[in-house]
């Protein structure tokens, strides 16, 4: 990779370096050529995944796996019937998955297609437009205010030029530019002040400049390089999954050696006991399983996508919903990304600006209560400053060209800036007032501007009006009050005395502590003999008006959003390159940074050892001023605190972040390609607090997946228990394999898919996040699933012994009671499964999904005993009163026992309560 230190080099030195002309460009064959050996002006896209593969893949995880292997054994037996059903459950589960993760890439896809960026060059001294791919080292780039920078370009010629570089460096205010050479040799990007970079935004100016790093090289590329080298992480889900495979893979063949041993010393023919031992394996494991945990999983998806987040990886929404921290960036993210004026001062006047955005609505207030424009000449001269001294626009949506035509209504902005950020809050300061550029033509007419420079710091403009020449003129206020000799004080042009210099340093020094971006507005009366040639010549005798405090304020619902989210056990993490001041003011505003929490700058962190970052990790709230790197180290300490970590960002600069937390957020409006890329959740509507909504519905989709593995492997064990205990006692099988089949696809699979899009609990968002490694069987759930399986086991098995000790001994009678107990117990407990508490902790019929599976279960069932055609499949018999009695009774027996316990236990918990603690409070967790 190129180690020129272009920031450096002068202008003889780039052209000899790079073997260009700076006037009249490279000529078409040395471009060719130049093409041909540093390849095209691109990001490697890494290797594109064909449609076949990403099919294949979704037949790797190891659940389908476990059952393939099912369906190896169906066949051994003989059951080809449930063979060809296990192989289409694998079919479509594959398919739901490859659907899901295609649309997401081609989504994402088609929003990077949105874009064709191009750029104008000088080839053979003639002016041209070109594809930006095609650009090469030592090409001369024109640049104006819109153009997005196709290449890293080192300046040549800067006239009053900005770049909005927040998408590599952080800063959330445009960078000036200017053609010096930087002696400095180690420097981050944001300190080359010479130097246009590959993807940022021209706000104002114009300019020229020499490529000197395209594609991969430029720094766009080497954070892309980065993110190609960052290991992405496995989800909880994804390694709990794995867990509960291995687990069932285990049981099945455990209890597969079991019975074929028991029978043998039972005196039972060995390959009939290998047959039964195999019928306990393919009950043991939950064939609908991977399914409907990808069902689950999808669904929640596409509620998702109805809540503006694009999911380009099914486990990371449930990966969110156990996030115990959120690394946020802050412009775009937190923050507006639209520069407004919040305060005014003039004359030793504190003045409060309302309203937001660029919607020129709102008022100027003194003391709660609107100024009189008409009457506060000083305010009336400001405003007309900040319109006329200012090369920005407001336009009405309507005017707007691009992309935006297929939002809805309520979610387009009803007015669009144009220009310099900064020159816009003052735009639209003026408009709120009725101080428009429209309402000042008429009066004034622009006769020279005298651009912002970096050694000036401000920006003047000369306009005519009847009265005679104006000079309207906006900078740094300590450089623009030495320009001053009088000031504009209750209405009256007064001198400028060291007293009122003095009021209006700490005025704006105030605002500067309160992290507002401060500007000086000032003008001056020009005579008809005073001179205009030069901005010395007018920049000096001015009247000081007052002074503008200006910041990107804060989303409206964000601040609810991180009160929801610290109620919720999640920590928010601000990680942005802004200054450190005006972010400590940005985490304040919106609650950030608790009592005793701290932040750090990005050069105390690279002082810093992994080990001492490590230490201050969970007390540090707000990150300022850091680079990408350092945005990696901050979430590597969060992860090895124990951290579940979720990083958002919009920026080519958060994507190595992106791609290493556990789940990575990006912004789909103003997010870069790259952090796309590298993210697993993409919210198209830029906005925090949505992904607020995506931890509640992952925390309800993780649970949801709990409720349906409780309930899928209770019903297992109890499928097990029955054949299982049977066998041991010398009694014939009470169910046949083509019986435990149809339980477990129609009766556990049909209730199971409505229990993955259960409501969540009215709790859900006031629990802590659950840890890291917490198994999936934690929280009692495997005690509750073994525990309800024995009873229903035991159940099931006492129906079909008492049915078979009654009737004679007629097995195919007594194998349905038992069929039918199994699938009525099943159902009763499906009900239980949706509370952590007990059955009747929740509205049964709230969830109609449930009530409809569980009437169309029961109905399938009524179809297998009475449907004459059906009957022979199933092995089953009608069955009269006298059995249904019992099949009620045993099938109820377990809710009821459990219920009791459940009473029991909560009783017993709160005696210790109260015993512990003296009151009825609950123990904190």
């Amino acid at each position: 990779m190129d180690q020129t230190m272009w920031h450096q080099l002068g202008e003889s030195a780039l052209a000899e370096k790079l073997g260009s002309n700076p006037q009249t460009g490279l000529s078409a064959a040395e471009a060719a050529e130049r093409l041909n050996a540093h390849g095209r002006n691109e990001l490697s896209e890494g290797k594109r995944v064909s449609p076949l593969t990403l099919l294949l893949n979704q037949f790797k995880d190891f659940m389908v796996l476990v059952l393939v292997g099912a369906t190896l054994l169906s066949g051994l037996l003989g059951e080809y019937l449930d063979a060809v059903t296990i192989v289409a459950i694998i079919v479509i589960n594959g398919i739901l998955g490859f659907v899901q993760e295609y649309r997401a890439e081609q989504s994402l896809r088609s929003l990077k297609a949105l874009s064709a960026p191009t750029a104008r060059v000088m080839r053979d001294g003639k002016t041209i437009e070109l594809p930006a791919a095609l650009l090469v080292p030592g090409d001369i780039v024109l640049l104006e205010s819109g153009d997005r920078i196709p290449a890293d370009i080192r300046l040549l010629e800067t006239n009053g030029l900005y770049a909005e570089e927040s998408a590599l460096t952080g800063e959330s205010v445009p960078a000036s530019k200017h053609i010096l050479p930087i002696a400095e040799a180690d420097l981050p990007a944001g300190d080359m002040k010479n130097i246009g970079f590959m993807g940022t935004m021209v706000t104002r100016g114009t300019g020229r400049g020499i490529v000197v790093r395209t594609g991969m090289g430029t720094e766009m590329g080497k954070i892309a390089h980065l993110i190609a080298q960052t290991e992405a992480m496995e989800t909880p889900l994804q390694h709990r999954l794995e867990q509960l495979g291995k687990i069932l893979i285990v049981v099945a063949l455990g209890l597969t050696v079991m019975v074929v041993i028991a029978g043998i010393l039972h005196g039972q023919p060995p390959y009939g006991m290998f047959l039964a031992g195999v019928s306990l394996a393919v009950a043991a494991i939950p064939e609908g399983l991977p399914a409907i945990v990808t069902i689950a999983l999808a669904l929640g998806v596409q509620r998702m996508i109805k809540r503006k987040a694009i999911v380009r990886k099914l486990p990371s929404v449930e990966t969110l919903g156990c996030a115990s921290v959120i690394c946020s960036d802050k412009t775009g993210t937190l923050t507006q990304n639209k520069m407004t004026v919040t305060k005014l001062w003039t004359g030793g006047r504190k003045l409060d600006v309302t309203g937001e955005g660029y919607e020129p609505t709102g008022d100027v207030l003194e003391n709660g209560c609107p100024a009189d424009l008409k009457r506060d000449s000083a305010l009336r001269r400001m405003l007309q400053i900040a319109a006329l001294c200012n090369n920005a626009r407001l336009l009405p949506a309507q005017e707007r060209q691009a992309k935006k035509k297929k939002e809805k209504d309520e979610d387009r902005e009803s007015w669009f800036m144009k220009g310099d950020p900064t020159e816009g809050a003052l735009i639209v300061l003026a408009a709120k007032l009725g101080v428009t550029v429209s309402s000042l033509e008429g009066l004034y007419k622009r006769e020279k501007e005298y651009p912002f420079d970096s050694e000036r710091k401000r920006m003047s403009v000369l306009v005519s009006h009847h009265g005679g020449r104006l000079v309207c003129t906006k900078g740094a206020p300590d450089l623009l009050i030495e320009q001053c000799a009088y000031a504009l004080w209750d209405g009256n042009v007064v001198p400028f005395t060291a007293t009122l210099r003095q009021k209006a340093a700490a005025a704006a020094e105030e605002m500067a502590h309160s992290a507002l971006r401060v500007l000086g507005l000032a003008y001056r009366d020009l005579r008809p003999q005073d001179a205009c040639e030069s901005e010395r010549d007018v920049e000096c005798q001015m009247i000081f008006v007052g002074l503008t405090g200006m910041i990107d304020p804060p989303r409206k619902e964000v601040r609810e959003a991180i009160a929801t989210c610290r109620r919720a056990g999640i920590k928010t993490v601000m990680i942005t390159g802004d200054h450190q001041l005006t972010a400590e003011a940005i985490a304040q505003q919106l609650g950030i940074v608790p009592r005793g929490g701290g932040s750090l700058s990005g050069r105390q962190l690279a002082s810093m050892t992994d080990e001492e970052l490590d230490r201050i990790a969970d007390d540090t709230y707000v990150y300022a001023r850091v680079a990408p790197e350092h945005k990696l180290r901050i979430v590597k300490a969060l992860q090895r605190k124990g951290h579940v970590v979720a990083m958002t960002g919009d920026g080519v600069n958060d994507a190595p972040a992106i791609k290493a937390a556990d789940i990575g957020i990006a912004m789909g409006i103003t997010g870069t390609d790259v952090s796309k890329e590298a993210s697993a959740l993409v919210l198209s509507d830029d906005n925090f607090a949505t992904i607020v909504a995506a931890i509640e519905e992952g925390r309800g989709i993780y649970e949801n997946i709990r409720k349906f593995i409780r309930y899928l492997l209770a019903s297992n064990v109890g499928e097990i228990l029955t054949m299982f205990l049977a066998m041991m006692a010398g009694l014939p099988l009470p169910l046949v394999p083509i019986q435990i089949l149809w339980v477990n696809l129609v009766t556990d699979g049909l209730p199971a898919m409505a229990l993955g899009v259960d409501q969540a609990e009215k709790d859900l968002m006031q629990q802590k996040p659950r840890p890291a490694k917490e198994n999936i069987f934690a929280r009692r759930l495997g005690w509750k699933i073994v525990s309800r399986g024995v009873l229903i086991g035991l159940c099931t098995l006492g129906a079909f012994w008492v049915t078979l000790q009654s009737n004679g001994g007629n097995l195919v009678e007594a194998q349905t009671v038992a069929f039918a107990t199994l699938v009525l117990a099943q159902l009763i407990h499906v009900f239980d499964c949706r509370s952590s508490r007990s059955i009747f902790h929740r509205n049964l019929l709230q969830n109609r999904y449930l009530v409809l599976a569980v009437l169309s279960s029961l109905a399938l069932m009524f179809a297998v005993l009475y449907v004459d055609a059906l009957q022979p499949i199933f092995k089953t018999v009608p069955i009269g009163l006298r059995e249904w009695s019992l099949v009620f009774v045993a099938a109820g027996i377990p809710t009821f026992l459990m219920g009791i316990g459940s009473v029991l236990s909560s009783q017993s918990k709160g005696k210790r309560t109260r015993i512990t603690y003296g009151s009825s409070k609950p123990a904190a967790r």
